[in-house]
């Protein structure tokens, strides 16, 4: 039956090759709900999963066009919802490199979201091929993943209704860590090439991680044990899977929250955000023989996160508990990379990248070694400041990070004629730590390894990484407001242009403190605004934190 293309379906469209009809009749089956506003930001799209199912099927179209508009190469598909809680799902798209989609693609992603019918779908398509000049009739190739929320069975339903509809060739990855999705995404593309990252299957990431960690704890004697944290979410069973690669001699791990499938279990109670925001243990763990001294982590629900933390005293004891977050682990890295660096007799530039969020001492201290960057929050702000380095740390407070070595700075520690025994030490460290980071995006187990092995390398224990600065009292509290999107920001989200006038007021209560600093921003993954506050004097901490939120209340 030939179809006859209507006022929207234009001939230039059936022209182009958009299978109209296809996509069309596919449509049907995910029917946008009614009066919802969704936005593709550095999460990607995220919501309750309830309402996701036309967004998972309309983003498999986007990926399959974007792959066509790159050549065939294989682009990425992650159904997660990451720390948040187990009714919300998201999705989110992996560019070649494994790094997050280019950033033009966003309005796109969300009006493309929001079309109200089939007829305005297809224009919206029709828009992004003109835009990025695609030839829709060129091959695509797009793998997906999920974790392990219930809802991700329908979203990859609608997903693979989308890659269908575009003629796509699907590669299901199953159940999988954020992290390990764009790393098999990179490595299908660099996949036969002088530059691939690696085999693109599950034993090729597991192996790649654990034989890369082996040979930088070889000869540093039995390592003491780590309890990890793994939210009841899809690191664990990626966690006890790699340590199936590693003899505990030298990886001695203590799984804890690996309850997948428990109705309400993920990140209720624990994981990486529950651990940073309330600075406290995961809800139970005084019951699990945990001591004073013991070296612990959590993941988020995805694994792309990592914040580490230790007791000075019972476990009972608010007090007792303090967090090695993502600030600690970026000093802990920069300083043991530049130490390296110096050693190997390389000349390499190595810099850090923060944001707002990073506390004001862990500033001090980077910035007395290396240069600092400060970026808005989002993995893929950092990411970018951190590729102008030849050799670039980036983490969030949060735990998201990594560590960027360029392409010249793999060159040059790869070619490097060593000066003595200790430069050609430092020269085979710093070639294991470029195979042990997971370069593409931040990756909770590959950081887990990471903050191991330089622990490991200077006989440190939680005391004496913590020993490096003192961080400043500091608090994040969430605000519900009508409308996030008022909230406007500008240098680097450090402070506010609208409301009008709310940023004079919030410098005015700030100035009331000692060594004080706060600021607000809407949240990208969830519908509030985030209030940071740091002090001081610990005693005046809840005082500015709470004064600051009340304003943002009586704002809105």
């Amino acid at each position: 039956m030939v179809i006859l293309p209507t006022s929207i379906e234009t001939a230039s469209a059936l022209t182009q090759g958009l299978p109209v009809q296809l996509i069309n009749e596919a449509s049907k089956a995910h029917p946008k709900p009614e009066g919802i506003k969704f936005a593709y930001g550095t999460a990607g799209l995220r919501t309750k999963a309830n309402i996701l199912d036309s967004t998972c099927f309309r983003i498999g179209l986007i990926g399959a066009l974007r792959s066509k508009k790159l050549g065939g190469k294989t682009i990425g598909l992650m159904v997660t919802a990451s720390h948040n809680p187990e009714e919300d799902n998201g999705v989110k798209m992996v560019d070649p490199r494994g790094e997050m989609l280019e950033a033009s693609w966003e309005p796109h992603c969300t009006e493309i979201a929001n079309a109200t019918s089939e007829e305005e779908l297809i224009r919206s398509l029709q828009k992004l091929i003109t835009t990025f000049k695609i030839d829709v009739n060129a091959d695509a190739s797009v793998i997906f993943g999920y974790d392990t929320r219930p809802s991700c069975k329908e979203l990859v339903q609608a997903i693979v209704d989308g890659l269908s509809a575009m003629g796509a060739h699907i590669i299901d990855a199953g159940l999988k860590t954020t992290p390990q999705l764009h790393y098999l995404v990179k490595c299908h593309n660099t996949k036969g090439t002088p530059d691939a990252y690696g085999e693109p299957t599950d034993e090729g990431y597991y192996k790649k991680l654990s034989e890369a960690y082996i040979k930088l704890v070889a000869g540093k004697g039995p390592g003491t044990p780590l309890t990890v944290d793994c939210a009841n979410g899809v690191g664990a069973p990626a966690l006890l899977e790699l340590t199936k690669y590693i003899p505990k001699e030298h990886l001695d791990i203590r799984a804890l929250r690996t309850s997948t499938n428990a109705s309400g279990a993920l990140n209720n109670g624990c994981g990486a955000d529950y651990v940073k925001t309330n600075q406290c243990l995961p809800a139970g763990y005084d019951k699990e023989d945990v001591k004073a001294g013991d070296r612990m982590c959590s993941f988020d629900g995805d694994a792309d996160r990592v914040v580490f933390y230790y007791l000075k005293g019972p476990a009972t004891a608010k007090e007792s508990f303090r967090l090695l977050d993502g600030d600690k682990i970026a000093s802990l890295a920069a300083d043991h990379l530049s130490e390296l660096v110096k050693k190997a007799g390389v000349e390499l530039e190595l810099g850090c990248v923060q944001t707002a969020y990073a506390n004001g001492n862990s500033t001090k201290y980077l910035k007395q070694r290396v240069p600092v960057t400060c970026t808005p929050t989002g993995v893929k702000y950092l990411h970018h400041a951190a590729e102008k380095f030849d050799i670039g740390v980036y983490f969030e407070a949060n735990g998201h990070g990594t560590v960027l070595f360029s392409p010249s700075a793999q060159k040059a520690i790869k070619e490097a004629s060593p000066s003595s025994p200790a430069a050609q030490d430092a020269l085979e460290q710093l070639g294991a730590l470029i195979d042990l980071i997971n370069q593409t995006v931040g990756d909770a187990i590959s950081d887990m390894l990471l903050v191991e092995v330089i622990l490991r390398s200077r006989q440190w224990g939680p005391t004496e990484w913590d020993g490096a600065y003192e961080d400043l009292p500091n608090k994040i509290l969430k605000v519900n407001v009508k409308d996030r999107s008022i909230f406007k920001t500008e240098d680097a989200e450090r402070r506010l242009v609208s409301p009008e006038g709310l940023q004079a007021k919030i410098d005015e209560l700030v100035g009331k403190y000692k060594d004080a600093r706060a600021f607000v921003r809407p949240s990208g993954t969830e519908d509030c605004v985030r209030v940071y506050a740091e002090t001081g004097l610990a005693s005046e901490l809840s005082a500015l934190a709470n004064g600051v939120a009340k304003l943002v209340a009586d704002s809105d």
